[in-house]
């Protein structure tokens, strides 16, 4: 199956039905005719940008992250990272010059990589590992507005 064809499958099944892992993803692709390794999913997660988030019961599920303008205008660029704070960003701290950021799980990967395409003045660089972002800043004063940006649009 091409990577084309998949990846359109996959679009349909993440938002069309409710799918709480990978091997579920696997599943209904094979379902629909197609095959796949569990690398391969995980690799059209990352570039379809799927993220994990919390249903009405609590449950974790798929969704394709909500990406309404392509264009690469800063101003869209931060309203991207606003939404996707709402959206899996679920605690934020501080230690001196570096900012804490905690997701859903399997998302800290997405949100460093947002991150990286705004311009936020008091970031240096991020480190993304399964659900946690580390933001490292020139001062800790940088890192205290960074802080305060996040939780100011954390949701709940």
């Amino acid at each position: 199956m091409r990577k084309a064809e998949r990846h359109a499958i996959i679009k349909q099944i993440v938002s069309n039905e409710t799918v709480r892992t990978q091997e579920e993803l696997l599943k209904k692709i094979e379902e629909r005719g197609g095959s796949a390794t569990q690398a391969t999913i995980s690799r059209d997660i990352r570039d379809l940008k799927i993220v994990k988030v919390q249903d009405q019961d609590g449950q974790i599920r798929f969704e394709l992250f909500h990406d309404h303008d392509l264009e690469q205008d800063s101003k869209e660029e931060e309203l991207r990272l606003v939404r996707m704070i709402e959206e899996v960003v679920t605690k934020v701290d501080r230690v001196q010059f570096l900012t804490i950021i905690t997701t859903l799980p399997d998302n800290a990967q997405l949100l460093s990589a947002v991150m990286d395409e705004v311009n936020l003045p008091e970031k240096v660089t991020t480190l993304a590992g399964f659900d946690t972002v580390i933001t490292i800043c020139r001062t800790n004063e940088d890192a205290e507005k960074l802080e305060e940006y996040f939780k100011g649009h954390i949701i709940g």
